[in-house]
């Protein structure tokens, strides 16, 4: 027992010696964050900084810039110049692509949604039709069993030629916008 007291003792002892000895000999915490912040300013003035591009500096006009590129003062900045705007160009069209893609898919979408409420109202005359059919038997010269079916079903189907007739003005409406036959009649 009396040999386990002596060894909590050295052990505070040690723990207190350790907190010390590395408190008289660490650096401040100021310390430390003045040779950050000077390590980092070393790196960035060694960093070439980014140019930033903005709308200013890109031409309004390609055709009329042209010329000018053609008799550059310097090669080696025509050079520099016609990659940069051949780089300017292949992004443009590159976001020009995308959102024609974006388009063509959106189109798409709304076309194949219009068609599946076509369908569900074409499936609900055709479960109506059937109920009227399996009642009377067989369909008769007379008329429907249920007057109330029958007009259901014509409801149904003024509300279907309305949805036809806002898929026709859709797809007209996507031939208009430049898109391809797969767009508008998927």
């Amino acid at each position: 027992m009396q040999r386990k007291v002596i060894q909590l003792t050295l052990l505070k002892i040690f723990a207190i010696a350790f907190l010390m000895g590395s408190a008289t000999y660490g650096q401040s915490l100021g310390d430390v964050a003045r040779e950050n912040r000077e390590k980092q300013n070393a790196e960035d003035a060694s960093t070439m900084k980014p140019k930033v591009i903005t709308n200013a500096d890109l031409p309004k006009d390609l055709n009329t810039n042209q010329g000018a590129r053609e008799a550059p003062p310097a090669a080696s900045a025509a050079d520099g110049s016609k990659a940069t705007d051949r780089r300017l160009a292949d992004h443009r069209s590159a976001q020009q692509r995308l959102a024609e893609q974006r388009a063509a898919e959106q189109w798409k979408r709304q076309i194949l949604a219009q068609k599946n409420k076509m369908a569900t109202l074409q499936a609900k005359i055709d479960q109506l039709n059937a109920s009227i059919q399996s009642a009377n038997g067989s369909v008769q010269s007379e008329g429907p069993y249920n007057p109330r079916q029958m007009q259901r079903v014509a409801q149904i189907q003024q509300q279907l030629d309305e949805q036809k007739r806002k898929l026709d003005q859709m797809q007209e409406a996507a031939r208009h916008a430049g898109m391809h036959t797969a767009v508008y009649d998927p």
